[in-house]
């Protein structure tokens, strides 16, 4: 036991010959906290519009304030004609275009069904969609209202029909920021790459510089080298996830409406899982490069697309939905978004838990072994 405390020390005392480390550890979480967490952000609040008015009326005026008034579509520019339309929409100033007939206030007054133009670029399907959803909304209110018009110039009785309304109700995320559902995963994104680096990165340098090879003949026995090489960069992946919830609160705002014992629990059971790939990626890495190169193409990127921290596993294939059921972080996505944004715990999220252990002591119990077998 002593031996591995002494082992310990001497990691820690080679983190603090390198400031360096100290920045990666504290300070660049923080900043790309920050950067992701304001970056990360599909909430559409400006719907940028031209509009081609070929009314000209007081009537398509009208109209086009109802959609200013909404506080959604910004009308950045009047067109004469369908060139200069076209232009705005492929040069991405404007995400909608609006195109008013000749005979809207004809039609208007004549109580006759308007046909109103609009051209959304899909290029982007996410925010046309939402631009869609606003301008329904606003074009159904605009006619409810002309339909009410009629029907008091006219002085018509409609007797009261039965009708069904919804009162909606947002928990967890009453102003549905896409925010508020991103800055936690990034937490998790963020513990990922600092343990998982750090740890293949630390150990491979060792082979480089020749310092393994004289462990390897001092009389430190493998499990104890294992050991104190792996329990510095847990502590460093704690230390990481303290600073960044910290970070998380302080700037974004956002609590962590769960148990914050349990958060550490579950975040310990994520840094095994990290250690043990981190150590597995060393296996077969002889350089930094290499390690570098390993952790970011080989488990880095597929573990971000594939479990859920951008894109749906809900809307995947089959085949890759499949895929992502042996990604660590995605059962830490659930885990730590269920704890900060919805306060749930143990009884809810023991599966992914479960299923999160499980894998944690199966990676690192092999790259243990095969690291053994690199030393002996």
């Amino acid at each position: 036991m002593n031996t591995v405390l002494v082992f310990i020390k001497k990691e820690f005392l080679q983190f603090t010959r390198d400031p360096k480390m100290f920045v990666i550890i504290l300070v660049a979480p923080v900043i790309q906290l920050i950067f992701l967490g304001y970056a990360a952000n599909m909430d559409v609040n400006k719907v940028y519009t031209v509009v081609f008015d070929k009314d000209r009326s007081n009537e398509s005026k009208e109209f086009i304030r109802n959609f200013e008034k909404s506080g959604y579509f910004e009308i950045i520019d009047y067109v004469d004609n369908y060139d200069d339309l076209t232009k705005a929409i492929d040069k991405n100033n404007a995400l909608v275009a609006l195109i008013i007939p000749t005979d809207f206030s004809k039609n208007k007054n004549l109580n006759r069904t308007i046909d109103v133009q609009a051209i959304f670029d899909g290029s982007d399907g996410n925010k046309s969609s939402i631009a869609q959803g606003y301008m329904q909304s606003i074009v159904l209110n605009y006619s409810t209202n002309i339909n009410l018009e009629y029907i008091n110039k006219r002085g018509l009785k409609i007797e009261t029909l039965p009708k069904i309304v919804s009162e909606v109700r947002v928990w967890y995320n009453p102003e549905l920021k896409t925010r508020n559902f991103m800055v936690p995963g990034i937490v998790g994104l963020l513990l990922m790459i600092i343990t998982l680096l750090l740890t293949s990165l630390a150990i491979v340098k060792e082979k480089e510089i020749g310092t393994l090879e004289q462990l390897i003949v001092s009389p430190i026995k493998p499990y104890q080298m294992i050991i104190g090489k792996l329990v510095p960069f847990a502590l460093m992946g704690f230390v990481s996830i303290i600073v960044v919830l910290t970070a998380m609160m302080v700037v974004f705002e956002i609590p962590v409406r769960g148990n914050m014992v349990f958060l550490f629990v579950c975040s310990g059971i994520f840094i095994l899982n990290l250690l043990g790939l981190g150590l597995f990626i060393s296996i077969f890495s002889k350089t930094q490069q290499q390690a570098m190169m390993l952790s970011i193409f080989g488990l880095m990127m597929p573990m971000i697309f594939l479990s859920g921290f951008s894109f749906p596993i809900e809307n995947m294939p089959l085949v890759i939905k499949t895929i992502t059921y042996i990604i660590p972080l995605r059962y830490f996505m659930t885990i730590i978004r269920g704890i900060i944004l919805k306060g749930i715990g143990f009884a809810e999220l023991w599966k992914e838990l479960l299923i999160l252990t499980v894998m944690g002591i199966g990676i690192l119990v092999l790259s243990i072994k095969g690291f053994r077998k690199k030393l002996e």
